[in-house]
């Protein structure tokens, strides 16, 4: 997918490859050491990144966006509980280097990854957003995903309880 956004720089999503994973390493640890968009406080070390890329890169659940030669963004799915019986629901993460939000980017990874999805078979697809994070609230609520409850101080980070969104999109039509 390639698509045009407001700074007029030409964005490609595409399927991610082993040659991202420093770019993706680098865009998910600075999302660990700034935010609460990941619940943990552990930077991801380069081997740790490459089995974790490896894992999706079998799966074919890793995209990247790319403008300019960079990557600027990831997305990917993996299965939402290690049962069997949750076999056909997948959870997803996207995330946007910082300089490139707001840019349609995280929009145009959900697209492709939600497509991706479809493709593959999968029938429901969950987003676990912060619940303090209305701009993933609503990039999910654009795509259809319906608030399907929330978990109260869920998680801890930087000192603080928060509480857990649980976002749900039917994949089958």
């Amino acid at each position: 997918m390639t698509a045009i956004y407001e700074n007029r720089e030409v964005v490609r999503v595409r399927p991610a490859c082993e040659a991202d994973g420093e770019a993706v390493r680098a865009i998910r640890n600075h999302a660990v050491a700034t935010s609460t968009a990941l619940w943990t406080q552990t930077q991801q070390s380069p081997a740790d990144a490459r089995a974790w890329l490896a894992a999706h890169l079998d799966r074919g659940s890793a995209l990247v966006a790319e403008a300019g030669g960079r990557v600027v963004g990831f997305a990917v799915y993996a299965p939402w509980r290690e049962l069997d019986g949750y076999r056909h629901t997948v959870e997803n993460s996207v995330y946007v280097r910082e300089d490139s939000q707001g840019l349609g980017v995280g929009g145009a990874l959900l697209s492709a990854l939600i497509d991706s999805a479809r493709r593959a078979g999968h029938h429901s697809m969950i987003a676990g957003i912060e619940s303090g994070n209305a701009s993933s609230i609503r990039l999910h609520e654009r795509f259809g995903f319906a608030v399907v409850g929330t978990v109260r101080e869920a998680g801890r980070k930087f000192g603080r309880w928060f509480d857990l969104t649980l976002m749900q999109l039917p994949l089958e039509a």
